[in-house]
């Protein structure tokens, strides 16, 4: 309603205040009060509108980030490790048992297939491995004959280092295969009751954390070392109202990510060396011979650390950060 309307409506008001028995201006009055009212619906009906138009705009901005960020997702298979605890430290008091921590370093191995016909050299200095790569072609005494050989930058994916941290708690437990059987309350007061009977290894239970949907739970209890003595089972009675169930218990873990690192693979003393598809010497002859040409700093080599070539088939080799000296280093 303009303002013009808002004054006409304020002063029919006060007429028929005046003259309650003027029918005509009883009309006219209640004609400004519903035009008022449609303007404030129409008003509201925009507003409405509008909010909805940005609640789609927002999830389709959401929905594009997702899409476009999942092309950055990394996704590495990490080897298993065996680990050796050297040493035990004793606490001062009971409130250090909260959790257990830890912390790994992890740097993904960079896989590549030699190729038959294929040399890898690496050089104890990168400088050398450079100027050899740089200098490109090499005549390489082999089979009593030299032999041109290209020597190139070893052509490497994408690797990733980062720090993993782990706390397990001593208080909490996790609980999978709940049954879906009763109200989320009443559920949650049957899991609070199961995990305090002290026969079957519970305790006092501080807090139940209970998710219908998945049919898991986080329990809480009040004293340290509860979550010990029902760990080593891996199943644990829950009592419903008429039935007794056998849930999965298992350590509750929080896990982060840190310090994520994505690193290229070129490896600054490491040298590819291509042109041995027709060489008929075994493999350790070739490698001696190769190892001993670019050893020599007339060739413009230098000291070797290890050389390996593939004659008959692909070889697989794996090249690791070497984080002291900031460059790749490979294994077979």
């Amino acid at each position: 309603m303009t303002a013009s309307q808002e004054d006409d409506l304020q002063l029919l008001l006060e007429v028929f205040l005046e003259d309650k028995n003027n029918k005509k201006i009883e009309e006219e009055l209640k004609q400004l009060i519903e035009d008022r009212q449609n303007d404030i619906e129409m008003a509201i009906n925009e507003m409405i509108k509008t909010n909805v138009d940005l609640a789609m705009e927002n999830e389709k901005l959401e929905t594009e980030l997702l899409q476009s960020s999942s092309s950055y997702l990394i996704k590495k298979n990490v080897p298993k490790k065996k680990m050796k605890f050297t040493s035990v430290e004793n606490p001062k008091d009971d409130r250090q048992y909260l959790n257990i921590s830890c912390s790994f370093q992890v740097t993904t191995q960079l896989e590549y297939e030699l190729q038959q016909g294929q040399a890898l050299i690496t050089f104890e200095d990168e400088q050398v491995a450079q100027n050899v790569i740089k200098r490109g072609r090499h005549f390489v005494k082999l089979e009593n004959e030299k032999v041109q050989l290209m020597a190139k930058a070893v052509p490497l994916k994408t690797g990733v280092s980062l720090q993993v941290h782990t706390k397990i708690s001593k208080k909490k437990i996790d609980v999978s295969e709940i049954p879906d059987e009763l109200p989320e309350e009443q559920m949650r007061d049957k899991l609070a009751l199961s995990f305090s009977k002290s026969q079957y290894g519970g305790g006092e239970v501080e807090d139940v954390e209970y998710d219908k949907k998945s049919q898991t739970a986080v329990i809480t209890f009040l004293e340290n070392g509860a979550a010990d003595t029902i760990l080593k089972h891996k199943k644990y009675p829950l009592y419903t109202n008429t039935n007794c169930h056998q849930v999965v218990v298992s350590p509750h873990m929080e896990k982060h990510i840190d310090k994520l690192q994505v690193f290229s693979g070129i490896s600054k003393r490491t040298v590819l060396l291509t042109g041995l598809q027709n060489i008929q010497e075994n493999e350790d002859s070739v490698e001696d011979d190769i190892v001993i040409h670019f050893q020599k700093g007339s060739n413009g080599g230098g000291d070797i650390e290890v050389a390996k070539c593939a004659l008959k088939q692909p070889q697989i080799v794996y090249f690791e950060a070497d984080l002291d000296r900031k460059c790749l280093i490979w294994e077979l």
